[in-house]
C-alpha cells in the first residue's frame, strides 16, 4: 500500500512538472516559517505557485530572525504574478533595481532566500535537481567537514580530545574544525590552543584534517604568532584571525602565516570578495549561499575566485535548505575544496525533512537526485516540536 501510494505521489509530481513545463507559471504567495531550537533560530520561505509546484528558501540569521522576516516579505508585492523562472533576470532586477539601499547582511540574506527558492521552482518545474541545471555531474560526492566539532566538550584536556576523535572517527568524519579558546591571557591561549592541536594531531594521525576558526579575535602580530606555532601539525587552514571588515590586515596575516588562511563567510557578493582577493587576503574563500545572495551569486563569487587561484570552501552554519542549496550551487565549482557542515544537526534535519536530508558518510554528502533541491520540509511538526519562542539572545562573540 505505502509502495502504492510513493508510485502516485511520484507520478502527480511528473504530471505536475510536465503541466509547469508548458504552461505559464505564476508566483502566488510567500509564506516565512520559524523555529526555535535551544539559542538557535531559523527562518525558512516557501515561494508558491499557481501551478502547485512550491519553492524552499531559507533566511536563517541567528538573533535577526524578526528582522529577517520582515525583509523577506518586503519581496512579496515584487513577486506575486510573476512567473518563477529566468532566475537572473530576477537577481538583477531585485539587487540592482528596487532600491539603491540594496546592501547589507539583512537584505542580502533576504534576497538569497528568494533566489534559493526560485531554483527549488525551477527544478521541480524541469524535473531535474538545481545542480543539474549548475552543470554538475551527479556521480560526484563532495566533501565536508565537521563544523564545531568540540564544541560541547567542556573537558579539553588531551585525553578528552583523543577519546572525541577516536569517536569521530568511527563515525566516518576525516576533517573537523572547531573555535580556538577565547579566554585569558595571550601567552594561555597560545599555550591552550597550541596543546589542543597537537593532541588532535597526534590521535587523528597524518589523515585527519582540520581547521582552526579564530574568529576574529587576533591581531596581525598574534595571528602570525598563532599559525606559526600550529604550522608543525599541518591544519588545513586557519579561519578569520583578524577582522573580516580589513582585507588589508588578512592579506599580512596571509603573507607571513606558514598555514592557509580562510575568510568570507560575512561578505556578501562579488564584489566584497573582489576586494579581498585583490587585496590576497585568502587562499580559501568561504562564501555563504544563504548571505551571499543564493545560489546565482555564490556560483559568481566561485568563478571569480577561480580566477585568482583561489579554493572555495563555502561557509555553513545554518538549517537543512541552506545546507542543502550549497552543495546544489557548488558542486560544479572547478575549485571547490570542501563544505562546511553542522554535524550534530544531522538527526534533527533528517527528521525536518522527513529524511530526504543528504546526510553525509564519510566524509562525503551525496547530492539529492530529486527534482529542485530534493528535500521537502515538514513543517506541521517543526511547529509542534520546535516552535519559535523569539529572537535568541546569545551574548555576543568577545575577546
Amino acid at each position: 500500500m505505502e509502495m502504492q501510494r510513493r508510485q502516485f505521489l511520484g507520478s502527480l509530481a511528473t504530471a505536475i512538472a510536465a503541466r509547469a513545463a508548458v504552461t505559464p507559471v505564476k508566483i502566488r504567495k510567500l509564506t516565512t516559517h520559524k523555529a526555535s531550537v535551544g539559542s538557535r533560530d531559523y527562518l525558512f520561505l516557501e515561494i508558491q505557485t499557481d501551478a502547485g509546484i512550491t519553492g524552499l528558501g531559507e533566511a536563517t540569521i541567528g538573533g535577526r530572525i524578526d528582522t529577517m522576516e520582515q525583509a523577506v516579505k518586503w519581496f512579496e508585492p515584487f513577486l506575486i504574478g510573476r512567473d518563477p523562472s529566468g532566475i537572473e533576470d530576477h537577481w538583477n532586477r531585485h539587487y540592482f533595481e528596487l532600491s539603491r539601499w540594496r546592501d547589507g547582511g539583512v537584505l542580502m540574506t533576504a534576497l538569497s532566500a528568494v533566489d534559493i527558492a526560485l531554483w527549488d521552482i525551477e527544478g521541480k518545474r524541469l524535473g531535474v535537481p538545481v545542480w543539474r541545471l549548475c552543470g554538475a555531474a551527479g556521480d560526484k560526492p563532495l566533501r565536508c567537514y565537521y563544523s564545531h566539532w568540540s564544541h560541547h566538550l567542556k573537558d579539553r584536556s588531551a585525553a578528552a580530545l583523543t577519546d572525541l576523535v577516536h569517536k569521530t572517527k568511527a563515525e566516518g568524519w576525516n576533517a573537523v574544525k572547531w573555535i580556538l579558546y577565547k579566554g585569558g591571557t595571550e601567552p594561555e591561549r597560545f599555550r591552550r590552543y597550541t596543546a589542543e592541536v597537537e593532541a588532535v594531531r597526534k590521535a587523528g594521525g597524518a589523515d585527519f584534517e582540520f581547521g582552526l576558526e579564530m574568529y576574529e579575535t587576533f591581531t596581525v602580530r598574534s595571528a602570525i604568532e598563532l599559525a606559526r606555532a600550529v604550522a608543525p601539525y599541518k591544519p588545513m587552514f586557519i579561519e578569520e584571525p583578524v577582522w573580516r571588515e580589513s582585507p588589508q590586515a588578512l592579506a599580512e596575516v596571509a603573507a607571513k602565516s606558514p598555514v592557509p588562511v580562510a575568510s568570507g563567510e560575512g561578505l556578501l557578493h562579488r564584489f566584497d570578495f573582489r576586494q579581498l582577493l585583490d587585496a590576497k587576503g585568502s587562499q580559501i574563500i568561504q562564501p555563504d549561499v544563504i548571505h551571499c545572495g543564493g545560489i546565482t551569486e555564490i556560483r559568481r563569487i566561485a568563478a571569480l575566485a577561480e580566477t585568482y587561484q583561489a579554493e572555495i570552501s563555502p561557509h555553513m552554519w545554518y538549517g537543512p535548505v541552506a545546507h542543502t542549496a550549497s552543495i546544489h550551487a557548488i558542486a560544479s565549482a572547478h575549485n571547490f575544496l570542501i563544505q562546511e557542515w553542522d554535524g550534530v544537526s544531522d538527526g534533527l534535519f533528517s527528521e525536518w525533512t522527513r529524511g530526504s536530508y543528504p546526510v553525509p558518510k564519510n566524509g562525503f554528502v551525496k547530492l539529492p537526485s530529486k527534482p529542485g533541491l530534493g528535500i521537502e520540509m515538514d513543517f506541521e511538526a517543526i511547529a509542534k516540536r520546535h516552535p519559535y519562542t523569539g529572537q535568541s539572545l546569545r551574548p555576543p562573540a568577545g575577546r
